[in-house]
């Protein structure tokens, strides 16, 4: 079986224990949406900060982090964190999972290409263009933030990003069984022609799933209307699972509220959404095209077991950078995993997320969205763990 992915893959750059309260950061906090300033959760280009703030980059960074280094070089992006993920849960003697993306030919890029040797994603179609950036975002961590649960937030270059369009991902691309659209919105072109591609998807009978990100550029554009999923709404009928989290599912929707957003969706011909919360629930629904109709939307909570472990891990060692991205990869598993032997309209839509709220719950555990096996299947043994204690706790 094959799963291919494109969308955003970039190196984060990670600061931990930065405090959003204290003076240093909050003269950079957005005072309204799309203004430019950072916010809690939420993504910026690193030229609009400077635009907001009347200072290169360079400067805003070193006041609100001091003369410390990143504290972790890892791996980003909700794209390229997703595949990874998927790569490692999935047998490799029986699932390929291909990235297709864009880097420039620089000293991030060789950083992020030198990690990639350790893991079992096939980068093939994964370029090198020595005319860009590679991209990439600074990511600040406040773990006391939330009542102790933590936020993040991205400040991001997208570089080469810019230039990757639709005629770079070739037939091969679609010759898939899933294929995934992951943040997107942080590759413009690919976002712009959505529609098209998942029209071309469909095509080819592949299943296709997107998981999104923060769209800063439309935000930035078009203040207060709904974000656009490619060029028209038509491409929510050629969507067999979409991925957001709370905020972008309200900027998607341009609804007020999660209720409100939820019937926006439902009434969409979107075959299933699923929509994360932080430490809220999970809200799901399907209309039954691919997973097993759900007449009301299921709410699921987050692992008690996952809670409660982290309690004991010391804050600098827990993050939850790449929690959304991992929990999209658990999703891809499951529909991967389940169509081995399901048909369509009887996927188990409880059991898909069980493995996003696992897999995305691992995540907590490192600094960082990806985590690096010290041998093949430790990962799935650890996601499986939590996922199986799940389960008992929601009575499944």
């Amino acid at each position: 079986m094959i799963i291919s992915g494109v969308g955003c893959a970039l190196a984060d750059f990670l600061y931990t224990n930065i405090d959003f309260t204290s003076s240093s950061c909050k003269k950079y906090l957005s005072k309204k949406e799309g203004d430019g300033g950072m916010s809690p959760g939420k993504l910026i280009f690193t030229e609009e900060l400077e635009k907001f703030s009347n200072k290169p980059f360079p400067e805003i960074l070193a006041e609100i982090v001091g003369p410390q280094s990143p504290d972790i070089f890892n791996l980003g992006g909700p794209s390229l964190v997703s595949l990874i993920h998927a790569s490692q849960l999935l047998n490799k003697e029986e699932y390929e999972v291909k990235f297709f993306g864009i880097a420039g030919e620089d000293e991030t890029s060789e950083r992020i290409f030198e990690a990639l040797k350790r893991l079992p994603l096939n980068i093939r179609n994964y370029s090198k263009n020595k005319k860009y950036t590679t991209p990439f975002t600074n990511v600040l961590s406040d773990p006391a933030y939330n009542n102790g649960n933590g936020e993040r937030t991205f400040i991001n270059n997208i570089g080469a990003a810019w230039f990757f369009d639709k005629t770079m991902l070739g037939e091969e691309f679609f010759n898939s069984d899933i294929v995934c659209f992951g943040g997107t919105a942080l590759m413009p072109q690919i976002h712009d022609d959505l529609t098209i591609l998942l029209q071309q998807a469909k095509k080819k009978n592949c299943l296709t799933v997107v998981n999104t990100v923060y769209d800063f550029r439309n935000e930035k554009e078009n203040p207060g209307v709904p974000w656009p999923l490619g060029k028209s709404e038509q491409s929510y009928g050629l969507i067999d699972v979409l991925i957001m989290s709370a905020e972008e599912s309200l900027k998607i929707s341009g609804q007020k509220s999660i209720n409100a957003a939820i019937d926006f969706y439902i009434s969409s011909d979107v075959s299933s959404f699923i929509i994360t919360n932080g430490a809220s629930d999970v809200v799901a629904f399907s209309n039954g095209n691919l997973f097993l109709k759900t007449n009301t939307p299921i709410r699921m909570p987050i692992s008690r077991k996952i809670t409660s472990d982290l309690v004991s891990i010391p804050a600098d060692q827990r993050d939850t950078t790449g929690c959304g991205d991992n929990f999209a990869g658990g999703i891809i598993c499951s529909l991967a995993w389940q169509l081995k032997n399901k048909a369509k309209g009887e996927f188990d839509l409880a059991e898909a997320v069980s493995w996003g709220i696992a897999s995305g719950g691992s995540a907590c555990f490192t600094i960082g969205g990806t985590y690096f096996e010290k041998y093949q299947g430790e990962k799935l043994n650890f996601v499986h763990g939590i996922q199986q204690d799940y389960l008992k706790q929601i009575g499944c």
